[in-house]
């Protein structure tokens, strides 16, 4: 099943990324303002404006744990992580955060086919509305963790990454070291993507296994951000009596099982992925727990992914099941925002982009509110007029 989905992946960046392929290959970060090929303009891709009063800052923290070696190449040490960090910011402060650097929108491309054929820059220029160097906003924020789906960078959650934040959230979307082709690591490090060998020999197993790995890595980088000598400058913005974690596809799955491992996480999302790591019979000590996924894969009873009827079951705090009629595997990613940009639609989510990232960003930010914030949310109660798109399923326990 998820080699299907990774199939998918490819196939939609190969569309959305080779409709620029008119576009001459550039050094700069951004396309020149004004900037055209044979009369046409170059593409200037942008993701949705925050939906929160905050203005947006970002950095980039780097981590290593020393007591624990990687699990997939032991032979290069410690385990990395690679984390960018979004905080609520005062507006005015820092410039403007490329969406990845050029070398990581490089290796994106040649990993897909069309290395030399697109210009990286309009990738890595791609407006997220986050700033580098921004004043941290006052005050004390809830901590949310996000991590992508198997092989796809962090930077695929940018939009919820960023939206989260400007609602009043710290935001770290971490990338694991030999889980991704498109991450660079401090020094120009491209790691090849062990994981992805690893997980072709061991099939269902394997990506357990990575769903349990990310489950030791997050608690990790829990401690560096809210420990007693933290690695990020702005910690002391972070709330750490109030943290919770979302993923895609098995960054869902080790959501629940970072959650099963590591009791400071107090409430999780899951975005269409499968549980390969099954949430433990016992259930999450009362946590509350959100399934937000696809209609034709998660729609309860006859679902082509029945993990979700067993683990829903296991699920012993406030739960919702959501499914969202037309969407696809990536719908809850950047990447249908991106390829409606470049005209580009896949026909295996006719879900208008605009939709996928709105249903994302506000299911995904009133859960949350919720249960970070203690706000209630009528959204979480069932349908609205104003989301058909979203059932609410409720399967016998």
């Amino acid at each position: 099943m998820r080699t299907r989905h990774r199939a998918l992946a490819a196939s939609l960046l190969v569309l959305a990324l080779g409709a620029t392929a008119a576009v001459p290959a550039v050094a700069a970060p951004q396309p020149a303002s004004g900037a055209t090929v044979s009369g046409v303009p170059a593409p200037r891709l942008r993701l949705p404006a925050p939906s929160g009063p905050h203005a947006v800052g970002e950095d980039t923290v780097h981590l290593r744990d020393t007591g624990r070696a990687d699990p997939y190449a032991p032979e290069a040490g410690a385990r990395e992580l690679l984390v960018s960090v979004f905080y609520p910011a005062r507006a005015g402060t820092g410039v403007r955060a490329p969406y990845m650097s050029v070398r990581e929108a490089e290796l994106l491309l040649e990993s897909k086919g069309l290395g030399g054929a697109v210009a990286p820059g309009v990738i890595g220029a791609t407006e997220t509305y986050a700033r580098t160097g921004a004043a941290p906003a006052r005050g004390r924020f809830p901590l949310v963790v996000l991590s992508p789906g198997f092989g796809q960078g962090r930077s695929t959650l940018t939009a919820l990454a960023t939206d989260l934040a400007s609602r009043g959230y710290v935001v770290a979307a971490v990338d694991h070291a030999h889980e991704s082709l498109t991450t660079v690591f401090p020094g120009g490090r491209a790691l090849p993507c062990a994981a992805c060998d690893y997980v072709e020999r061991a099939g269902y197993e394997g990506y357990a296994e990575v769903a349990r790995n990310r489950a030791k890595d997050v608690p990790f980088l829990l401690d560096r951000l809210t420990g007693a000598h933290p690695a990020w400058r702005y910690a002391s913005m972070i709330d750490r009596r109030r943290i919770g974690m979302a993923g895609h596809s098995i960054g869902g799955n080790s959501a629940a099982s970072t959650m099963a491992a590591d009791r400071r996480v107090r409430a999780g999302v899951n975005m269409d992925g499968t549980f390969f790591d099954p949430v433990p019979a016992a259930g999450l000590r009362g946590r509350p727990f959100m399934m937000l996924g696809t209609e034709a894969d998660h729609a309860s009873g006859g679902t082509s992914d029945t993990t979700w009827d067993r683990d829903w079951a296991r699920l012993d705090g406030w739960k919702r099941w959501l499914t969202v009629a037309g969407a696809g595997h990536f719908t809850f990613t950047d990447l249908p925002l991106l390829g409606a940009q470049l005209g580009i639609d896949d026909p295996s989510a006719p879900l208008p982009a605009d939709r996928s990232g709105a249903i994302t960003r506000d299911y995904v930010a009133a859960f949350f509110d919720l249960h970070l914030k203690g706000v209630p949310q009528r959204l979480l109660d069932g349908p609205t007029p104003g989301n058909p798109e979203v059932a609410f399923q409720a399967p016998a326990r």
